[in-house]
């Protein structure tokens, strides 16, 4: 992924990307995100909605604490993200800390990944022969 759209996400989840810029002895997330462009919006939109889900999910449990009235939810640890990378044609995201929710939106970011080019983000189909990449007709590899 180029410089600037780099930079757009980690300004935008500075949370998870908290370790964008630490050593590699400290993370995988110090080469930065390995994959196209095309996978922007699938990894920004993937961020928002963990973002969302632990902000809401604690806000409502401290609201629950102070005033018990009901099913009380465990808090969801930050997520921090260790490598972001194109694997075997499909988006890899390795993370520590959510909770099952954060995991099946993973899930679903990682699965949507091989029907988005990785380059451009059109329609794309996975390409198995040789080198494995997710591409649009424009940008298949021959």
């Amino acid at each position: 992924m180029d410089r600037e759209l780099d930079e757009k996400l980690c300004s935008k989840y500075p949370l998870i990307f908290a370790d964008r810029h630490r050593s590699m002895m400290e993370t995988a997330m110090c080469w930065g995100f390995e994959c196209g462009n095309g996978w922007y919006d699938l990894i920004d939109t993937l961020c928002e909605r963990i973002q969302l889900h632990i902000e809401s999910t604690n806000r409502h449990r401290e609201i629950m604490l102070a005033k018990p009235t009901g099913y009380i939810p465990e808090e969801v640890p930050q997520v921090v993200a260790v490598q972001v990378k194109e694997k075997f044609g499909m988006l890899r995201f390795y993370y520590d800390g959510g909770d099952e929710h954060v995991r099946g939106l993973v899930n679903m970011a990682e699965a949507m990944s091989i029907k988005i080019c990785m380059t451009c983000g059109k329609p794309g189909v996975l390409y198995t022969s040789g080198w494995w990449n997710v591409a649009c007709e424009e940008h298949k590899i021959d």
